[in-house]
């Protein structure tokens, strides 16, 4: 038992240092929220945020179908969630 609570101790300790080593390293990343409407480079909506994957992805949903933008085309440019793809990219993917 005190083997367990060390090991789960040791987990929790690491998942709560891990976004601090992440912002030492300056990987600057930005998070989508339910909701976010999501600008092509062009200021042309591409569309609203259904949900955020674990791994950060902002997942959209365009034709039936879950497209999933990865969170390293992501950026916040004037307060708008923008993403380096283009509208064309980001519907091919459906």
């Amino acid at each position: 038992m005190k083997k367990f609570a060390i090991v789960l101790a040791a987990a929790l300790l690491s998942l709560g240092l891990a976004p601090a080593v992440a912002m030492a390293q300056g990987t600057a990343t930005v998070e989508a929220k339910r909701g976010d409407m999501l600008y092509n480079p062009d200021d042309k909506r591409v569309g609203n945020v259904y949900r955020v994957s674990i791994e950060g992805d902002a997942q959209l949903i365009y034709r039936s179908k879950m497209i999933a933008v990865p969170p390293s085309t992501l950026s916040k440019d004037g307060g708008k969630l923008t993403t380096s793809l283009t509208l064309d990219e980001v519907r091919k993917a459906a």
